[in-house]
């Protein structure tokens, strides 16, 4: 009786342990089933949102809104704006990139997170979110944060990856696009999109400022970035260069300062926000050959996207009403399109253009700045030499 009574009081003790197990395990099988793919229509649809800074819900005043819009506004306009964008673009995926909460004022971010998130939940869209310099701010670390994150429903996010030992920050990872199923793309990735996390602040004393993307992180996308193209240039369907990438994360290169009015598309209203130190991810990028564009937040005000070295660097422009702004200058929204080539047998093929534009938060919910970020034909295209001529 005794030995009988032992066993049930250790089957009792270890059940929640085995639910947690249960449940976790459920959540890994979802997040392995939910993979992202283009569909019929031959194209993959990103909506891009920048700087919620999501607080307390309606007890969180809006920052810089004209004086007619301060009565009653709060969080609440920002979940309501992540709503229209939702309903209005339908995008495939969504990517929060960063300062998702404010967290000074975030009297429970694990709430705040609730809240900020709940749009994209009740969605059923897949999504994904990278750390900004504020998320940590209130009572959970980077890492609690990230790992919040990633116990979302529909959520593919990771804190890591699981292959790397050695890794700086939360939030590193990438995500595979498959081409449209029954055709000979269907188990290939046709679209990357990277995910990283540029830091809050810097830790060396000597450099004041904001973080930066390091050495392991740097190190990690190359190597990312060559297995994939390993496998896309692999049969069935061997390509012969990499399927175009993209990159989000939240503080701008320093090199998007190489931007004015005279060649970008957008604003830039105030000055950028980067690392007080080039760490190199810029020219790890142009090495890497894959990365079409880049995708920041941070600098509320500043929307452009510009070209440098082959490669656009885009700003999404700030989307939450807690966050500072411009009164008058309406929160706005990045969305992305890329759309696939049709072979000569009127299949899907490979990515054959990304564009984008952007959505403000106005009464028409107005388009503006669309535009074309990279085009197959136009990627290392060479003239063939005229023979017997000059």
């Amino acid at each position: 009786m005794g030995h009988f009574l032992t066993t049930v009081v250790v089957v009792v003790a270890l059940l929640p342990i085995w639910v947690l197990a249960v449940e976790a395990s459920k959540l890994r099988e979802e997040k392995t089933t939910k993979s992202l793919r283009f569909g019929g229509d031959g194209q993959f649809k990103i909506l891009q949102v920048a700087d919620m800074h999501y607080a307390d819900g309606k007890m969180t005043p809006c920052e810089d809104v004209l004086p007619s819009q301060v009565a009653g506004c709060s969080d609440l306009n920002t979940t309501a704006f992540v709503k229209r964008m939702i309903q209005a673009e339908k995008p495939d995926f969504i990517v929060f990139t960063g300062d998702n909460i404010y967290g000074f004022d975030a009297t429970d971010a694990a709430k705040s997170m609730d809240a900020a998130f709940a749009p994209a939940i009740a969605s059923n869209i897949p999504w994904a979110a990278v750390l900004g310099n504020h998320d940590q701010e209130s009572d959970l670390s980077r890492e609690g944060v990230m790992k919040h994150i990633v116990g979302y429903k529909s959520t593919l996010a990771q804190v890591n990856p699981s292959d790397q030992d050695v890794i700086d920050g939360f939030g590193n990872y990438n995500l595979e696009v498959g081409g449209v199923q029954g055709t000979g793309f269907e188990n290939k990735s046709v679209l990357n999109l990277y995910f990283l996390d540029s830091g809050d602040y810097s830790t060396v004393p000597s450099i004041p400022g904001y973080g930066w993307i390091k050495p392991s992180q740097q190190f990690w996308f190359q190597q990312t970035s060559a297995n994939l193209k390993k496998a896309y240039m692999k049969k069935p369907q061997a390509q012969k260069t990499s399927a175009p990438g993209l990159a989000y994360f939240h503080i701008p290169l320093p090199e998007f300062a190489s931007f004015d009015s005279s060649n970008s598309t957008g604003v830039r209203q105030e000055g950028i926000s980067s690392a007080s130190v080039n760490s190199g991810f810029f020219t790890t990028l142009v090495e890497a050959g894959d990365v079409k564009a880049v995708f920041t937040g941070h600098d509320h005000v500043n929307d452009f996207c510009g070209k440098l070295t082959g490669i656009n660097l885009c700003y999404a422009g700030g989307f939450g009403y807690h966050a500072y702004g411009k009164a008058g200058w309406d929160r706005r929204a990045r969305v992305v399109a890329a759309t696939l080539e049709k072979t000569s047998t009127g299949g899907w093929g490979a990515v054959k253009s990304i564009k984008t534009w952007k959505r403000l938060d106005d009464q028409h919910l107005s388009t503006i700045n669309s535009e074309v970020l990279w085009t197959k034909s136009s990627a290392g295209v060479r003239r063939k030499k005229h023979i017997g001529g000059p």
